[in-house]
């Protein structure tokens, strides 16, 4: 594997893990618009089946070639550094990001703001064509469901048994899947967000593994199903997958006081320009991928690269 891409997906992965730690700002978003997204749903749909098969082929005493022919799909050159990328960041992340947004959190949202609403061209984009009615309502939808997640009452931190918190994780993992989700934010509306990042500081093991079992466990039910609605009726989940971004902005509104919604303050003009500077971050990088896709693809159709983009 060249040693450029596996710094570019380690980038790309500490790039989603940051933003993991973020409430109101969805992984899923950001691995769409860093191209990786189909890719690790893709892999993590062999990983959890190839798991699946060892676990009870094994029992059953079947050998493990199902297994094995799971796990041969997985694009490991790309998850194994995207994850190297992700742990990394959330660590990093979690000492250093948080206390800035909790220092500054007006001008935080207002910047993350400007990063979803760009990155609105790219589930539309990937539904392709013009939109139907169908797709209007269910994007539409898909907005209400965003807007009353992001506007569920934030509760008070507390410490929860570890049944509660691998449960917990099962259902904020599917953020990772489903752009327009925050997982930080599903954790803050059950008062288990301050917890969780305290054991990511505090390195507890006990919790940490028992959220990651959790997380597991729920990723390997949902992303099947996803990956199934992805293959069947693509046009109508990336519609409801752009509701839900539009409704999650509800979550960035800059200002607010326990979860209310406030009028804006006296700093409304550098929140506007944090808005207008995250929305060009993210049109910049959406310029940049074009371009660079298109060049890769004139080379492979002059034969230099394969479909892969591998020399």
């Amino acid at each position: 594997m060249p040693f450029a891409r596996m710094l570019l997906d380690t980038g790309r992965g500490a790039l989603i893990g940051t933003v993991e730690i973020i409430p109101g700002v969805s992984g899923g978003t950001v691995a769409l618009i860093v191209g990786v997204y189909e890719t690790l749903i893709d892999s993590a749909g062999h990983l959890a089946r190839g798991v699946a098969a060892t676990v009870a082929d094994g029992v059953r005493g079947r050998g493990f070639a199902r297994a094995r022919r799971e796990l041969s799909a997985v694009r490991w050159s790309v998850v194994l550094p995207v994850g190297i990328g992700m742990i990394a960041a959330v660590l990093v992340a979690s000492a250093v990001l948080a206390p800035l947004i909790e220092a500054e959190p007006v001008a935080s949202r207002a910047l993350f703001a400007g990063l979803i609403l760009a990155s609105l061209v790219v589930p539309i984009r990937m539904v392709g064509g013009r939109w139907r009615p169908r797709e209007y309502g269910v994007a539409a939808l898909g907005a209400i469901a965003g807007l009353a997640l992001t506007s569920l009452p934030q509760v008070d931190p507390l410490e929860p048994p570890l049944p509660v918190v691998a449960l917990a994780a099962a259902f904020a993992v599917c953020a990772l899947v489903v752009p327009g989700v925050s997982g930080s934010f599903v954790l803050l509306a059950v008062g288990m967000y301050a917890p969780t990042l305290a054991a990511v500081n505090e390195r507890d093991l006990a919790y940490l593994g028992v959220f990651i079992l959790g997380a597991m466990v729920g990723l390997g039910l949902f992303v099947s199903v996803l990956q199934w609605l992805l293959t069947h009726r693509r046009r109508v989940v990336l519609a409801t997958m752009t509701g839900l971004m539009i409704g999650s902005l509800r979550a960035l509104w800059p200002w607010q006081e326990g979860g209310s919604i406030q009028a804006p303050g006296p700093d409304l003009v550098p929140a506007l320009l944090l808005v207008a500077l995250g929305a060009a971050v993210v049109g910049g990088v959406l310029l940049v991928e074009s371009i660079a896709l298109k060049r890769a693809a004139r080379r492979w159709d002059a034969g230099a690269l394969d479909p892969a983009g591998n020399s």
